[in-house]
C-alpha cells in the first residue's frame, strides 16, 4: 500500500515536492495504520487530491497518501424543511470522491450539490478543505455544506464530527488545510436537482461597475471575466430551473468549438504569444475578448457550473466586501495600466454569501471574490504583489489553496476564529504530524 515515490507537483507545476512514500488507501483502517506507522517512525503525512491548489497545501517529504480509492456514496438522508416538505437530503460521500463523479451520482439519486466552482477535477475533500466556492449572492462556498465529517487525526482516532458531536473539531475541520487530520468522509447537504439556463454574452467592465451589486442579484449564480489592458468583459448569468425542465444543452460541434478549441487550443496558443512577446499581450486580449461570443443552453447544474481547463495558470484570489469591490477592481484596472504589468489572463469576479465557516473567508460576510491569473509560463511576481496590495487594503482575505503571501502573523489579526482553530489543531496534532511548509507559514 506504501511506496517510495518520485517528484510530486501540482496542477500548475508551481509546487514540487519530493516524499518519501506514497500511499494509496482503499479502507479508514487503513488510512488510520498509515498515519499511525508515520508518526511512530517520526514522519509528517499530507492527503493530496487533484493537486489543484496553488498554495503547497498538499506537498510533504513524508508520505504522500491519495483517497482516489476511497470514493463513493455511503448514505443518504432525506431531510425536510419547518413544514414537513422534503428539502434534500444529507449525504455521506467518501473524501476521494471527484465533482466530476458526485455530480452524476446525485442527479440519478434526484439530488445536486447547490453551488459549485468551475473546476470539476477535485476530490470532494480538496474542495471543501481549501474553501472552494462557486459564484451567487445567495450561496455559500461547499465547506458550509457540511453537515458532518470523519476524520483520523494524528494518533490514530477516528472522529465522527458534527455541530452536535465534537463541534469545535467539526468547525476546524470543515475548512482544515489539512492541519487537522486526514478526512475519510463527508456528509453534504444537498437539494433537489435543478438545471441551469446559462447565458453568456460580452460586456464591458465600465458598465459593470456602474451597479456592481445590481450584477450580483441579476441572477441566482453571476459572474464575469475582465480582460485586462481592454474594457471588455464575458458575463456569465446562470438561472436555477427545477431539475425536471426541459434541457437545451449546446451542441456537441459547438460545444468543441468554444470549449475545447476557444477556451483551450485557441486561447493557450494566445497565451504562448504572449509568453514570446510580452507587448503584444493588450492586442492579444483584444482578439481574445471579441472572439468570446454570446450563447445561451440549459443543462444540468453540474455541467453548467464547470467547465475544462487546460491552459495552466497561476491564480491569486481574495474575498472582500461586497462594498469595496467596485474600488478595487477600478485601483486594479488603473494598477495595470499605470505599472504597464501584463497578463493574457481574465480576472474572475464572483459573489458569494455570507457563512459561518471558522476559517471561511466569507465569515459572517457577503463578499465578492477577485482572482487574477497569469499564464504558467509568465512572471506572476509583479501582477500578483501589486493586486495583493490593492486586496489588503480593502480588507480582503486570501483564498487557502490559491497563491498569497500572508502569514500566521497577519492572520490571527484578521480571521475572527483564528485562535480557536489553532487551539484544535494544537490539541490534535501537538506534534505537527500534518504539517507541512504552507501550514508554517500560516499557522503558528
Amino acid at each position: 500500500m506504501t511506496t517510495s515515490t518520485t517528484r510530486w507537483h501540482n496542477w500548475a507545476g508551481n509546487v514540487l515536492a519530493s516524499p518519501s512514500g506514497r500511499s494509496d488507501p482503499t479502507t479508514v483502517a487503513e488510512v488510520t495504520g498509515v498515519v499511525t506507522a508515520a508518526a511512530e517512525r517520526g514522519s509528517r503525512v499530507k492527503c493530496v487530491g487533484a493537486g489543484h491548489s496553488f498554495t503547497p497545501a498538499a506537498a510533504t517529504d513524508g508520505v504522500l497518501i491519495s483517497l482516489d480509492d476511497l470514493t463513493g456514496i455511503e448514505s443518504i438522508v432525506p431531510t425536510r424543511d419547518p413544514e414537513g416538505n422534503v428539502d434534500g437530503a444529507d449525504v455521506t460521500v467518501w473524501a476521494g470522491t471527484r465533482l466530476h463523479r458526485l455530480g452524476p451520482l446525485l442527479w440519478d439519486l434526484g439530488l445536486a450539490q447547490p453551488n459549485l466552482g468551475d473546476f470539476a477535477e477535485q476530490s470532494l475533500a480538496g474542495a471543501v478543505s481549501t474553501g472552494t466556492h462557486g459564484t451567487g449572492r445567495t450561496a455559500v462556498g461547499l465547506p458550509a455544506t457540511v453537515v458532518g465529517l470523519q476524520i483520523v487525526t494524528a494518533d490514530g482516532s477516528v472522529l465522527d464530527c458534527s455541530r452536535e458531536a465534537d463541534p469545535d473539531v467539526f468547525e476546524a475541520a470543515r475548512l482544515g488545510i489539512g492541519a487537522i487530520g486526514i478526512i475519510t468522509k463527508l456528509t453534504i447537504h444537498c437539494v433537489p436537482a435543478f438545471a441551469l439556463s446559462a447565458e453568456e454574452h460580452p460586456w464591458t467592465l465600465t458598465a459593470a461597475l456602474a451597479d456592481l451589486e445590481g450584477f450580483a442579484s441579476s441572477a441566482d449564480h453571476a459572474e464575469f471575466f475582465w480582460f485586462p489592458h481592454t474594457d471588455a468583459v464575458t458575463v456569465r448569468r446562470n438561472t436555477r430551473l427545477p431539475g425536471d425542465a426541459d434541457l437545451r444543452p449546446l451542441g456537441r460541434i459547438r460545444e468543441l468549438f468554444a470549449d475545447e478549441f476557444l477556451s483551450n487550443e485557441a486561447f493557450g496558443a494566445l497565451c504562448r504569444t504572449a509568453a514570446r512577446r510580452p507587448t503584444l499581450t493588450p492586442r492579444l486580449n483584444r482578439v481574445a475578448a471579441r472572439a468570446m461570443s454570446a450563447r445561451a443552453y440549459t443543462d444540468r447544474s453540474y455541467r453548467v457550473f464547470a467547465s475544462p481547463r487546460r491552459v495552466r495558470f497561476r491564480e491569486m484570489e481574495y474575498a472582500v466586501p461586497v462594498a469595496a469591490a467596485t474600488g478595487v477592481l477600478g485601483d486594479l484596472r488603473d494598477m495595470i495600466d499605470r505599472t504597464g504589468v501584463v497578463t493574457p489572463f481574465p480576472v474572475e469576479v464572483r459573489f458569494a454569501a455570507a457563512d459561518d465557516v471558522w476559517l471561511s473567508t466569507a465569515y459572517r460576510r457577503d463578499v465578492c471574490y477577485v482572482a487574477v491569473h497569469q499564464f504558467h509560463q509568465m512572471d506572476h511576481t509583479e501582477l500578483f504583489r501589486s493586486a495583493e496590495e490593492i486586496f489588503l487594503a480593502a480588507d480582503g482575505r486570501p483564498h487557502w489553496g490559491k497563491m498569497h503571501t500572508r502569514t500566521a502573523a497577519d492572520l490571527s489579526a484578521t480571521v475572527p476564529h483564528f485562535d480557536d482553530f489553532v487551539s484544535v489543531r494544537d490539541r490534535l496534532d501537538p506534534d505537527r504530524i500534518f504539517a507541512n511548509q504552507y501550514t508554517e507559514q500560516v499557522l503558528p
